[in-house]
C-alpha cells in the first residue's frame, strides 16, 4: 500500500487521497461540463445550417452517428484502463461531438427556447441529485441496482413499443426514464466517488473521464427526454 501511495504521490503530488478525491471529482465535473458545452454548441452550429441539416436528414447519417456513438462509448467504458490520458479524453471530446449532431436535430424540431428551459430544468435536477450522492453516508447501491433494473426494463418496454405502438405508450416510458435517470445521478455520483479514491491509490486510471461519461450519460438521458414531453406539450 506505501508502494502505491508513493507511486500516486509522485504521479499526482498529493499525500492525502481525499485532497487526490476532490481532485478527480473536480476533473469530473469540469470534462463533463466541457462536453455538454461542446455538444450544445456543436448542436447549434447544426440546427442553424438548413443545408447541413437537410442533408443529414436525406442520407440517413443519423444512424450512423447513433451507431458510432454506442461505439465510442463501448470503447472508452471497456478499454479506459488501458489508455493513455490523452487517449482517454480525444475519445470523450469525440462523443460529446456526435452528441452535439443529435442535439443539432432536437434544436431544430423543438426550437432553442423548449430545449433552453429543459436544460435548465435538468441542470437544477442534476445538482441536487448529485449533491447528495457525492455527501450522503447511505449505500445507495440497493436503490441503485433497483433503477439498472428498471433501465434494462425501459429498454426492452421500448423496443416492444417500436415493434407494437401503443397510443400514450412512448410518453409513459419518457416519464418513467426521466425518473430513473434521475435516481441514476446519485448513485453514479458515489461509485464515481469510490472511483475516484481507487484512483488515488493506484488501482485504475482515468477516473476523472470515466466520471464525466457517465454523469453526462444521466444528464443526456434526462434532458433528452424532457425536451420530448415539453415539446409535445406545446
Amino acid at each position: 500500500m506505501n508502494g502505491m501511495n508513493q507511486e500516486f504521490n509522485g504521479y499526482h503530488g498529493y499525500a492525502d487521497p481525499e485532497v487526490a478525491v476532490r481532485k478527480t471529482m473536480v476533473g469530473v465535473y469540469g470534462w463533463m461540463t466541457l462536453a455538454l458545452i461542446i455538444s450544445a454548441v456543436t448542436g447549434f452550429l447544426i440546427a442553424s445550417n438548413y443545408n447541413l441539416l437537410y442533408t443529414l436528414a436525406a442520407t440517413s447519417a443519423y444512424w450512423v452517428v447513433a451507431i458510432a456513438e454506442i461505439v465510442v462509448v463501448v470503447m472508452i467504458s471497456a478499454r479506459s484502463h488501458k489508455m493513455s490520458s490523452a487517449a482517454a479524453k480525444a475519445w470523450f471530446v469525440v462523443y460529446a461531438i456526435l452528441n452535439g449532431v443529435t442535439f443539432g436535430s432536437i434544436f431544430a424540431i423543438y426550437g432553442l427556447g423548449v430545449a433552453g428551459y429543459a436544460f435548465l430544468v435538468t441542470a437544477i435536477v442534476f445538482a441536487v441529485m448529485t449533491v447528495y450522492g457525492y455527501v450522503t453516508k447511505t449505500d445507495l447501491s440497493k436503490i441503485g441496482n433497483l433503477f439498472f433494473m428498471a433501465l434494462i426494463g425501459i429498454l426492452i418496454a421500448t423496443v416492444f413499443n417500436f415493434i407494437f405502438p401503443m397510443p400514450g405508450f412512448s410518453r409513459a416510458i419518457m416519464y418513467v426514464t426521466v425518473v430513473v435517470f434521475i435516481g441514476l445521478i446519485g448513485w453514479d455520483t458515489q461509485k464515481i466517488k469510490q472511483l475516484a479514491y481507487a484512483e488515488s491509490q493506484g488501482l485504475v486510471r482515468n477516473a476523472s473521464i470515466i466520471g464525466a461519461l457517465t454523469l453526462y450519460l444521466d444528464f443526456i438521458n434526462i434532458f433528452i427526454r424532457l425536451v420530448s414531453i415539453m415539446g409535445r406539450d406545446d
